[in-house]
């Protein structure tokens, strides 16, 4: 793999490929220093992806996408098969499955790995 920015989720991808190939090489060599560049770039690209969102909460995560990466709340409900699914899901009353992560992640190209993560509790609850 050639190093050039990630400026879309396919080069994101292509680049944690890499990452795991490379897992583990020794620093100063072409390989250590291709891992550590790569690293950056990838950690940029998270961090210009989803800003502004606490990561460690999965339901905050679904808002910023219906927010700021132009997904609605009738897509979600599209993909989790009803309307009141995903408003139990937004409003904290019901957990996401792994298959409503699974299909949320394929979908709208949000890593399942952000979205496995234990959600805050309902305010109040």
């Amino acid at each position: 793999m050639d190093i050039r920015p990630i400026r879309n989720d396919d080069d994101h991808a292509a680049a944690l490929t890499e990452i795991e190939k490379l897992w583990g090489a020794p620093t100063g060599t072409d390989d250590g220093d291709k891992l550590d560049v790569l690293a950056t770039l990838v950690e940029k690209y998270e961090e210009s992806r989803w800003p502004a969102v606490d990561i460690a909460d999965p339901i905050d995560l679904l808002h910023y996408a219906i927010s700021d990466l132009g997904h609605t709340q009738a897509e979600l409900a599209d993909l989790l098969g009803s309307r009141s699914r995903a408003s139990e899901i937004l409003g904290r009353q019901r957990a996401l499955t792994v298959e409503m992560i699974r299909t949320i992640s394929e979908a709208w190209k949000i890593p399942a790995e952000l979205l496995v993560r234990p959600s805050l509790a309902k305010a109040g609850a």
